[in-house]
């Protein structure tokens, strides 16, 4: 089995910036891929960035592409997202999710393994 904790979250000023941690621990074959999620209160839970492991590719939704940048530390287990530029809309909760994935990097899922999540929030 495998367990993801996520860290990093808080609260940052507009235009801030922001590095969220996702550790996973155990192992499986299925974990292939680390995805970020949030959710908001009123909102749909909302795919945000994948990374597949092994060859490091990664996958982003177009409305936080150009501000969010998902990385990794295969050696730590340890997925990142950094996050800049940040909005009072970018205020919700954050989630680290892992899995095999299925047909598309964004269907929750595809995802196994889903951490508590870390309380993100942006004010002006």
């Amino acid at each position: 089995a495998v367990e993801v904790v996520e860290s990093g979250g808080g609260s940052v000023q507009a235009g801030g910036s922001l590095r969220l941690t996702c550790v996973a621990s155990g192992s499986s074959i299925y974990r292939r891929y680390t995805a970020w999620f949030r959710q908001a209160p009123g909102r749909e839970r909302e795919a945000l960035a994948s990374i597949y492991h092994e060859a490091g590719s990664t996958y982003y939704n177009d409305s936080v592409k150009d501000r969010f940048t998902i990385s990794q530390d295969n050696a730590k287990n340890t997925v990142y997202l950094q996050m800049s530029s940040l909005k009072t809309e970018d205020s919700a909760m954050y989630y680290c999710a892992a899995g095999p994935v299925s047909a598309y990097w964004y269907d929750p899922s595809g995802y196994l393994w889903w951490g508590q999540g870390t309380q993100v929030t942006v004010s002006t």
